[in-house]
């Protein structure tokens, strides 16, 4: 189920509202486990067989931090005594370092294995031959289905163990009050990736308002537009360019200029859905993007693009690393080596692995430049510019199908590769006026428009209609839209 569908927007969400203001006046934890209960059935919608993965993963988080702050493998006797915050700095015992380890590899072995068995599969097998060791290939007909949403989830119930442990979480002994955070329905699929301490005081006490509500209204419209009208006929124009067997220099740059607002359109426009819902049911989310493609450098770009993810891997991989405490060297390592990470993280591909290579590089030059070196001394209608184009280049091994039709497209953006005749068709169906009208729009809103987050603070009746005009044309176009995937529902 997607937040842009007719079951979801008709007979989920409506339902779902309905029993969580029918207990407005019941203990929280009641909510809170109408929230389990309708997370669970929207997870289950189209993986069921995934349910027992994610609640034993949640059980098994839950309980290592239990161990965590109580100190001891007791589980008889932690249940039900009182929990305490552990102090920020201090050495652990080693049956707390032995519980967070539990936690950090068990999370990690499911989601490597979900994630990442085809790929080392495909990987070895790819080696063997070119050694020409034919005879230590894997023949195993065997594949692992990828789990709807298993990277968010699974990089939440981290963060909550891990914050238990460094001291800057609570352990929840409430066992519904944990379990509402990893599957509540808003961020269940494709994030916001929230940290637990964020919620943590949400999750036990949190406020329903008129203002709350309205503004969640506003926000899911907005988001639901910028997927409709904009990520939408985008994805279009970027499917063609990527799936011509052969394109002409210009019509490769459309094509990634497409994709490149697909993503951001459908990505942004999801977590203005997932922040509206939070709204919705009184939760207030962080805020997940800050206009990234006026950004002046890629270490600007990582500050507003996916802004909780970045967040994540600079506390949980960047900084436990070393972060730039041990050396320049070190420094430059840490910063690639997250990078390439979190390429990996979107995707078990060499595409995603040459993403963050990419990405990482340039955040290295761009620390190793200063703001005296010559990228920084760029104007700034430049350094937006060089950014855009750099951002562009990587997204070509995010959409590509694998590595090969990866640099055939960029020896086509750089006029480096012969064009079929037939490559003139493309033509046709690229620079239709209802295209190229949305590719005008979608660049209008990523230049010169305003955040959702800052544009609905403050909502009046001008606003008020403006939403709503969006969110019913939105409504309508769905009714005649074919095409309509969630580029994040795959990572």
């Amino acid at each position: 189920m997607v937040f842009s569908s007719h079951i979801f927007v008709y007979y989920f969400l409506p339902l779902a509202l309905l029993g969580y203001y029918l207990l407005v006046r019941a203990p929280q934890r009641w909510r809170n486990g109408w929230l389990i209960l309708t997370g669970y059935i929207f997870y289950g919608w189209a993986e069921p067989r995934f349910i027992p993965l994610m609640f034993a993963t949640t059980f098994i988080d839950w309980l290592m931090s239990l161990v965590i702050a109580h100190d001891t493998w007791r589980f008889w006797r932690i249940l039900h005594k009182p929990v305490k915050q552990l102090p920020r700095r201090g050495p652990r015992t080693r049956t707390q370092r032995h519980a967070i380890w539990v936690s950090v590899v068990l999370n990690l072995v499911v989601l490597g294995f979900f994630k990442y068995f085809n790929f080392g599969i495909e990987s070895w097998n790819a080696l063997a031959e070119g050694l020409g060791l034919a005879q230590a290939q894997f023949d195993t007909f065997f594949r692992v289905v990828l789990p709807l949403g298993i990277s968010f989830y699974t990089f939440q119930a981290l963060s909550y163990t891990i914050d238990v442990y460094r001291g800057e979480a609570e352990a929840m002994s409430n066992f519904v009050d944990f379990s509402c955070f990893v599957s509540m329905f808003p961020h269940l699929v494709a994030g916001p990736i929230l940290k637990f301490s964020f919620l943590a005081d949400q999750l036990k006490n949190r406020v329903l308002t008129s203002d709350k509500f309205a503004r969640g209204v506003a926000f899911f419209m907005l988001g639901l537009a910028k997927k409709i009208l904009l990520a939408n006929p985008c994805g279009k124009i970027a499917d063609t360019a990527f799936n011509a067997g052969s394109i002409g220099t210009l019509d490769a740059w459309l094509g990634s200029v497409g994709y490149a607002f697909q993503i951001y359109f459908d990505f942004s426009g999801y977590s203005d859905m997932a922040i509206g819902l939070g709204l919705m049911f009184g939760f207030v989310f962080a805020k997940n993007f800050d206009s990234p493609y006026r950004s002046e450098s890629i270490t600007d770009f990582w500050r507003r693009w996916h802004i909780s993810l970045s967040t994540w891997l600079r506390e949980y991989l960047y900084v436990p690393l070393g972060g730039n405490r041990r050396g320049i060297r070190r420094t430059y390592f840490n910063l690639t080596l997250t990078m390439l990470l979190g390429g990996l993280w979107h995707g078990a591909s060499w595409n995603f692995v040459i993403w963050g290579a990419l990405h990482g590089g340039m955040l290295a030059f761009e620390r190793s430049q200063g703001r005296e070196g010559f990228y920084h001394n760029l104007p700034k209608p430049l350094r937006v510019g060089v950014t855009f184009v750099i951002v562009l280049l990587g997204w070509v091994f995010f959409r590509a199908a694998d590595l090969p039709r990866a640099v055939a497209y960029l020896t086509s953006m750089f006029g480096l590769a012969r064009t079929e005749p037939s490559a003139a068709l493309l033509g046709g169906i690229l620079y239709q006026p209802y295209y190229l009208l949305s590719l005008g729009m979608a660049a209008l809103v990523v230049w010169g428009g305003k955040q959702t987050w800052d544009w609905t603070q403050q909502m009046t009746l001008p606003k008020t209609a403006v939403c709503f005009a969006l969110g019913w044309l939105a409504l309508v176009v769905l009714a005649t839209q074919e095409y309509n995937p969630f580029i994040y529902f795959i990572f």
